[in-house]
């Protein structure tokens, strides 16, 4: 199933991958995890494959890095 496929209306469903993204339920965005702003699918360029979310920008992928814990510390 692609982008196209099906009304392609309103919020989409996604599987998020390593390095793509599998589009479960056609849309025309997603929503980012961080900020609730709109990510119109031709934009997505930052998720959590681990955490299944998309993020509007690096801002607020770094944001949820930081919620997360998952950020290395600069600790010797």
């Amino acid at each position: 199933m692609n982008i196209l496929e099906g009304n392609g209306r309103g919020t989409a469903k996604i599987r998020y991958l390593d390095s793509d993204f599998e589009v479960i339920v056609p849309g025309t965005h997603v929503v980012c995890a961080v900020t609730g702003k709109p990510i119109p699918l031709d934009e997505l360029r930052y998720w959590s494959s681990a955490r299944q979310e998309p993020y509007f920008d690096a801002l607020a992928s770094f944001e949820a890095e930081k919620r997360a814990g998952t950020l290395p510390t600069d600790k010797a």
